[in-house]
């Protein structure tokens, strides 16, 4: 045993058993220690301090920082979250939050850009950032190793479903859970996980209100319901959970809503290819919200209110403009989704020669969009 006295107060530290550690050996690590004593440090201290954060690894730190964040987060962001850290990461799990460095960094988001792509990459790096920075304003760590990383070049998506396109989905949805969203986010414009975990409670009338927690501005936003969208809400039974008690979730099982979007999506991609006799030209279901909103200006929609049906915060309500211009148009939107959903219906159930005129004419118009566009440029 080695003692010594940092202030008024008495240290010790075990050097090993009798047994185990001959007596020569432990007086020179004993000399060592008070050399280290004289020049003010606290090996005691510092050994105990060592075993802290040895114990504070990345698993261990993540695990705090989800529970810190689980009421916190919307449950999309915090899906992902989980799945960043504790999927994409996991090479991470057993390091000590700080001897974790940049390369280390680096090396995971590296991986999962080859893995998964350069957009999932950086959003893992994001993940990371965020964990890191919480644990710097805990005082876990001095830094946050994922300064400095490179960020991976991300191509925006482009993709908007041609009129034959949107027939061939409607057409080739089942009645159920899945088919239902897909043509609510047709007829609506939303983001899929808010029409996924829809609730009743929300259900206002002829109008949707979505709470500040489920949006990804946290803005409180109302969707207006077009005849067709009440009428696929309408005919949703009110299901209930596992012990028997009615949900407020409309869609999905459980205590969730509606998930196995990968499962779902192949399956709709097998029967269209079935029933056309090709696969669709790759798509998402995220790519529906930007065909509604370019085919909605093409009706002659003003942009500011296709941004208020989209619940966008930038462009016309975004800066300035956004703190002065208060207006929700919710007429307008009213208006604009009522007109959109008669274009979307007329458009499923028109015939072949009248579909091909629409591609035609809407291939026209994107296309003398992009040339002025690339003038004004």
């Amino acid at each position: 045993m080695f003692q010594y006295k940092v202030g008024d107060r008495h240290r010790r530290m075990n050097l090993g058993a009798v047994s185990a550690v001959a007596l020569t050996e432990a007086r020179k690590t004993a000399a060592n220690l008070y050399h280290r004593v004289k020049l003010g440090e606290d090996p005691a201290g510092d050994k105990a301090e060592a075993k802290i954060k040895a114990a504070e690894t990345f698993a261990a730190v993540t695990s705090r920082f989800l529970e810190y964040k689980r009421t916190r987060l919307r449950p999309k962001t915090l899906s992902d979250l989980e799945r960043h850290l504790l999927v994409h990461a996991k090479p991470l799990h057993g390091v000590a939050l700080t001897k974790i460095e940049r390369r280390d960094i680096a090396t995971v988001i590296g991986a999962v850009a080859d893995n998964a792509g350069a957009v999932t990459g950086n959003r893992v790096r994001t993940s990371l950032s965020t964990l890191f920075s919480w644990a710097m304003m805990h005082g876990l760590v001095d830094g946050n190793p994922t300064i400095g990383t490179a960020r991976n070049r991300e191509i925006s998506r482009e993709r908007v479903l041609a009129p034959a396109e949107l027939r061939i989905i409607w057409n080739n949805l089942l009645e159920d859970h899945f088919g239902a969203i897909m043509r609510l986010l047709m007829l609506t414009g939303q983001r899929a996980d808010e029409i996924a975990a829809v609730r009743w409670s929300e259900i206002d009338g002829r109008v949707i209100v979505l709470p500040s927690e489920r949006t990804k501005n946290h803005r409180v936003h109302r969707v207006p319901l077009s005849a067709p969208a009440r009428a696929i809400l309408e005919a949703q039974p009110h299901r209930t959970n596992e012990a028997g008690r009615p949900r407020d979730l409309i869609f999905g099982h459980g205590e969730a809503g509606f998930s196995g979007w990968s499962q779902a999506t192949g399956k709709l991609e097998r029967q269209i290819t079935q029933a056309t006799g090709k696969p669709l030209p790759h798509w998402t279901p995220h790519d529906l919200r930007r065909t509604t909103a370019t085919m909605m200006a093409e009706l002659g929609v003003q942009p500011h209110v296709i941004e208020a049906v989209l619940n966008h915060a930038s462009g016309h309500k975004g800066g300035v403009a956004g703190i002065y211009n208060r207006a929700n148009y919710e007429r307008e939107k009213a208006i604009a989704l009522e007109c959109w959903a008669s274009h979307l219906l007329a458009i499923v159930s028109a015939p072949d020669d009248v579909i091909h005129e629409l591609d035609e004419v809407a291939d026209a118009k994107r296309n003398n969009s992009e040339i002025s566009h690339r003038n004004k440029s």
